[in-house]
């Protein structure tokens, strides 16, 4: 499954300006497009939710080749509750831990050369205290899983990853689809997961017309689609199709078609520009203090 490869995870946010600078100034990540949206996406990227939201795509690197995180931002909600599903981030940049001490950015050392942080919204951060390698930095994802074998084998059987790594001990997995990309690491939680209403979206790239198969593979097993495979159209932009997955743990997959995915994706170099513009300009806060209300916390 060479042709497969890791995009993205999307993390819903509700305070884009703590967001940004957490992003671009700690991590030291590029913003690599901005777009904004006056009604929900087709395919829930922005979650459950009807009204205006933005996507902000960051990262080290263009998408053809990096890693990266796509914040997504509904306009009239300030705060998610986590669940325990998303477990961190692990990236390699000395940089950012330095960013973090300069900027006074909480930081807590958990192993050696090895540092936790967390966006706003809570979300983890593991931080490898070395030189940022000319590839990739961001190593992994980790998320928790019920069932180690269970999920291991829907992820290899079903989608095709290998597995990389195993660790008795942690009671994790490692995964991916080479050894070049960003790994995704299952760890075994012994109960239930909760994805709280912070739940995000795993995204990843195959050839157009493996869709139909994946699609067809997953409904013959009996394992969840949430969104039937659809074209998406982003005005001005690549038609992409996609089809979104739940793992039996219900975390949420996004298969997109590559060809299309690598037009749509390309770096804009006015989204650093876009995002100021669109925070600068969002009233919301003035709006809901000025009739004396409070922003939803869901």
């Amino acid at each position: 499954m060479a042709l497969r490869r890791a995009l993205h995870f999307v993390f819903k946010v509700g305070d884009r300006t703590k967001t940004a600078r957490f992003y671009r100034d700690v991590l030291g990540m590029t913003i690599l497009r901005h777009e904004e949206f006056e009604e929900g996406c087709q395919a829930t990227c922005n979650g459950p939710y009807d009204g205006k939201w933005s996507k902000t795509m960051v990262g080290f690197g263009p998408e053809d080749n990096h890693f990266v995180a796509e914040l997504t931002y509904n306009y009239g909600v300030a705060e998610y509750r986590l669940g325990n599903d998303f477990l961190g981030f692990t990236l390699q940049s000395s940089q950012a831990v330095s960013n973090a001490r300069r900027l006074g950015w909480p930081l807590t050392q958990v192993g050696d050369s090895l540092y936790m942080t967390e966006a706003p919204g809570g979300y983890r951060f593991y931080l490898i205290d070395k030189d940022q390698p000319d590839s990739d930095p961001i190593q992994k994802v980790s998320l928790a899983v019920s069932d180690l074998q269970r999920s291991v084998h829907y992820w290899s059987s079903l989608l095709g990853m290998k597995v990389i790594e195993k660790n008795e001990d942690k009671k994790t997995v490692l995964m991916g689809f080479s050894d070049n990309q960003c790994k995704l690491e299952l760890q075994d939680i012994g109960g239930t997961v909760d994805h709280g209403t912070a739940f995000g979206r795993v995204a990843f790239a195959c050839p157009r017309d493996q869709l139909p198969d994946i699609e067809a593979l997953v409904k013959k097993e009996n394992h969840k689609i949430l969104t039937p495979l659809v074209s998406l159209d982003t005005p001005g932009k690549a038609t992409v199709e996609v089809v979104i997955l739940a793992d039996p743990d219900g975390h949420e997959i996004c298969y997109v078609g590559d060809e299309a995915f690598r037009q749509l994706s390309a770096m804009d170099p006015n989204g650093n520009e876009l995002l100021d513009k669109a925070i600068a300009a969002d009233k919301s806060d003035e709006w809901f203090a000025k009739y004396n209300k409070h922003k939803a916390s869901v």
